[in-house]
């Protein structure tokens, strides 16, 4: 397993904009975004494979993007246009096998909070 460790989080209004980051402790193959809402399941957001390879939910599709910097073994999450429903603890996943939009990766980091409000 890797370590990683998030930031950016915070409060935005609505329509605004966030930049995650999540440095992960050594190279790994696959990063990820996932976010869970109080009293819902851990939902995939993005992730981004070594090659550059990219998925979204169609919930963030058009809106967030997903980029990392493999020399730093970070992964970025930039999120434009944020609505109230984006509003959740937002948690960075690593995998040295595989890229999936489950949450079935073997590293988590800790999350980070992000409020948009209305």
């Amino acid at each position: 397993q890797v370590q990683l460790v998030e930031s950016g989080g915070g409060s935005v209004q609505a329509g605004g904009s966030l930049r995650l980051s999540c440095a992960a402790s050594g190279p790994i193959y696959c990063m990820g975004w996932f976010r869970q809402a109080p009293g819902k399941d851990r939902e995939g957001v993005a992730y981004i494979s070594t090659q550059g390879t990219t998925r979204y939910s169609d919930s963030v599709k058009g809106r967030f993007t997903i980029s990392r910097d493999n020399a730093k073994n970070t992964v970025y999450l930039q999120m434009n246009s944020l609505k109230p429903e984006d509003t959740a603890i937002y948690y960075c996943a690593a995998d040295r096998a595989m890229c999936s939009l489950l949450p079935e990766y073997n590293s988590w980091g800790q999350g980070t909070q992000v409020t948009v409000s209305s």
